[in-house]
């Protein structure tokens, strides 16, 4: 009789996953990149380089730079954020990690207990939201302007929780290239972000995954970069600047709390080949990088934009991406955006639902994220379409498909 492992799991697992059946047509989900802006060449030359003088260190744990990650690629990452985000890092404060999906576990395992409450921004990135739940813990949704989270509004958010005898026990912001949003903080708001930590005595956990996607102008000084006090425990990754697939991520913090992250990272290090492909490469040619990386994805936002004011018109309400990957769209209060996901991906047309990456149900099921850096310019224009279509037949929405008779 065959053995029904069924009977063999754990209480309540996770539903069965379906076998991965390729993209869709129009995939406009997942935080994937433009593929051609890969620098597939320079970080095979990369490794290539650094396995002929260093390969044999492969032999142990760590690269004999111990279990915070490969040594040369920690100074690469500090000068790269200093550079960058005005931070004032050295290889000491770098913790690599696999993908910045196991820096947020990492840094919740460690600050959060069931029950405790972390304010984080009404529209936000699923991952998180996510993991919360997984642990417990309550989040409070703080309202967002065209800056990000509104500090007054956070203050007052904490202060409601201590009065109702609740725990608030952490800031989690995207300052810079919001997600889903694309909103970009200003330094002022950070200082006010950081104002309001420290009267609840509060840490911030800053996820700046995002950041160097900015179409033009420099990057804001990170909070992290502000703060004086240490309060402040930062996420980056090159999954955004250079390709998801590599799951290459880092946290940068102070010594009392990278000491006490050390020990619930027990996977055995980060794999070593991604490390020495991008440590030549992020010293060397990373800047150069983003910023033609970034004039590809200000073409393929600017032509999502235009698809989606000539198929949906007045029906849909958005910003115009200035930054990022993803563009954040609101449509009337007829649409539900989850079934629209169900029913546009069953014809090939993948999208993210809103409420998965709101706190708020009623907000998000109105709204949905778009990722626009992979697909072609001409796949967008035929995504966005077809979308209008499936929205017109299902919803009414828009009244006509493309605002014309089809």
């Amino acid at each position: 009789m065959p053995f029904n492992a069924e009977s063999a799991l754990r209480a309540n697992p996770p539903a069965p996953a379906q076998p991965w059946k390729g993209f869709p047509k129009y995939n406009f989900v997942g935080g994937h990149n433009d593929a051609a802006s890969i620098p597939a060449i320079e970080l095979a030359a990369s490794v290539t380089s650094i396995l002929g003088r260093e390969g044999r260190d492969l032999a142990t744990y760590g690269l004999q730079s111990g279990p915070q990650g490969y040594r040369p690629f920690r100074e690469a990452i500090a000068s790269m954020l200093n550079r960058r985000a005005g931070m004032k890092e050295n290889q000491s404060s770098i913790l690599v990690t696999s993908g910045s999906l196991q820096a947020l576990s990492l840094i919740f395992d460690l600050f959060l207990d069931p029950g405790d409450v972390v304010f984080l921004e009404k529209a936000c990135y699923g991952g998180t939201l996510s993991r919360l739940r997984a642990r417990s813990v309550e989040y409070i949704g703080v309202e967002l302007d065209e800056e990000g989270m509104q500090a007054d509004a956070l203050d007052e958010a904490i202060k409601q929780v201590k009065s109702a005898g609740k725990r608030p026990k952490m800031i989690y912001t995207i300052p810079t290239v919001q997600n889903p949003t694309g909103r970009v903080m200003s330094e002022a708001r950070r200082r006010h972000i950081l104002a309001v930590a420290a009267e609840h005595n509060l840490p911030i956990f800053e996820d700046d995954c995002y950041a160097d996607l900015i179409f033009s102008g420099g990057r804001p000084p990170a909070i992290r970069a502000l703060d004086e006090d240490g309060r402040v425990v930062y996420c980056g990754s090159f999954s955004k600047s250079i390709g998801p697939a590599i799951r290459v991520g880092f946290i940068a913090a102070d010594w009392p709390i990278l000491s006490r992250l050390l020990p619930l990272k027990t996977d055995g290090g980060t794999g070593a080949i991604e490390q020495m492909a991008l440590t030549e490469y992020v010293a060397t040619k990373f800047d150069a990088h983003v910023a033609s990386l970034n004039q590809t994805l200000k073409i393929k936002a600017e032509a999502m934009a235009d698809a989606i004011d000539e198929y949906f018109g007045a029906a849909a309400e958005f910003e115009k991406p200035q930054s990022g990957i993803f563009l954040w769209l609101k449509l009337p209060g007829s649409v539900d955006t989850s079934r629209l996901f169900q029913i546009a991906g069953a014809e090939g047309v993948a999208i993210n639902p809103g409420v998965e990456w709101s706190t708020v149900e009623a907000y998000g099921k109105k709204r949905l994220r778009l990722c626009f850096a992979n697909p072609s310019v001409n796949e967008i224009r035929e995504g966005i379409s077809k979308l209008a279509d499936i929205c017109h037949r299902e919803f009414g929405v828009p009244q006509r498909s493309a605002n014309i008779q089809r």
